[in-house]
């Protein structure tokens, strides 16, 4: 086959290229340059997209041999991803951008351009499985390695978008990627994985989001006593169930940390209380999109993952009149912010996902 191999620049990436080669494909390296600063350097190990990033692509598909293309879609990556977060904070919610780009870019600009060219599927370096069944349907699924597994933020894509999907590092660990790295020549063998959110390299995000909305100084109120404990200096920098930089100037009488318990960007308030406060048990989710391509029978029971790393409980779903997911946690979670994802699981299969909207006790 005619493939499309998106390298990052890291080592994931290159190792799946190598095996999409070594497989026998017709393979074509592209490192997309999402960065609208491509002369920033890399911080330690924050953030991606950087001029570095791309040499180390363009090096690493030197030694597989493969023609090399650097795709500008910084603009792209601005409206929807970087504006998208922007707008999900100023409106109290709380944004996945990983999920987003795989959405939006990786998966709908790089693939429908991808599929315009000739190309016949894109791979990656996504540690997830795709397991295609007697119908020749492909199901994601969950890497082997469960501390890397991407699954979660791969869970956007549609049946349709998987078809032209190829994850070869689904059945390997981070451990055993960097030592194929090696055995291939790769330099980046022992390259840092990126951590925290690409586009903000110094991981500073109340600091980007504040660069971008500017100070909004409001109250941070107690939901016990309803007394103003505090001021913000922006309720777009806070999220369901924080705990550190509330920095609160009047002293609560139980004695007990306070975390964010609602945010109101209308009336730029956040509502803080104790941990108790934040056990919910019912989860409202918009927009569904069933990888598998279909939905699963109702009433669905199996695991749901509301965080990308943790969020994990057996729950129920149900759909409502509106076509909204209903979820019934068996076990109360803590810290589910609405615009979250949530993830349905059926053992280790990806069932489907939806948008956090609403979490209740």
């Amino acid at each position: 086959m005619k493939i499309l191999a998106a390298m990052s620049g890291g080592v994931d990436s290159a190792v799946a290229t190598a095996r999409a080669v070594d497989a026998g494909h017709d393979v074509t390296g592209v490192h997309l340059a999402l960065s609208q600063t491509p002369e920033a350097v890399r911080a330690g190990s924050r953030g991606c997209c950087t001029i570095e990033d791309s040499r180390d692509a363009r090096r690493a598909a030197d030694v597989l041999g493969i023609p090399f293309y650097v795709w500008d879609l910084a603009e792209q990556f601005r409206e929807d991803v970087i504006d998208d977060f922007v707008a999900e904070y100023a409106a109290g919610r709380t944004p996945n951008p990983c999920l987003r780009c795989n959405e939006k870019i990786k998966f709908s600009a790089v693939l429908d351009r991808a599929r315009a060219l000739g190309f016949d599927a894109v791979v990656t370096g996504h540690h997830a499985k795709l397991n295609v069944d007697e119908h020749g349907t492909p199901h994601l699924a969950r890497s082997v390695d469960d501390a890397k597994d991407q699954s979660y933020v791969l869970a956007v894509l549609t049946a349709e978008q998987l078809r032209y999907a190829m994850f070869p590092l689904g059945d390997t660990t981070k451990e055993q990627v960097r030592a194929e790295a090696a055995e291939r020549g790769l330099a980046v063998a022992d390259k840092p994985d990126s951590h925290d959110i690409c586009f903000i390299s110094n991981g500073d995000t109340m600091g980007f989001l504040r660069s971008q909305l500017g100070d909004r100084p409001g109250d941070i109120v107690d939901s016990d006593s309803g007394e103003v404990v505090g001021e913000h200096q922006g309720a777009y920098a806070y999220t369901i169930g924080q705990r550190k930089g509330l920095r609160l100037a009047n002293p609560v009488n139980d004695g007990k940390p306070r975390y964010v318990l609602s945010i109101e960007p209308v009336d730029n308030r956040i509502t803080v209380g104790t941990a108790d406060a934040l056990e919910v048990t019912t989860v409202t989710a918009q927009r569904p999109v069933w990888t598998g391509g279909t939905a699963p029978a109702f009433p669905w029971r199996g695991v749901v993952q509301m965080r990308a790393h943790g969020g994990m409980a057996e729950a129920t779903a149900e759909i409502d009149a509106d076509g909204n997911l209903l979820i019934g946690l068996l076990t109360s979670a803590r810290g589910i912010a609405p615009g979250q994802a949530v993830v349905l699981y059926d053992d280790d299969r990806v069932v489907g996902s939806a948008t956090i909207s609403a979490a209740h006790a």
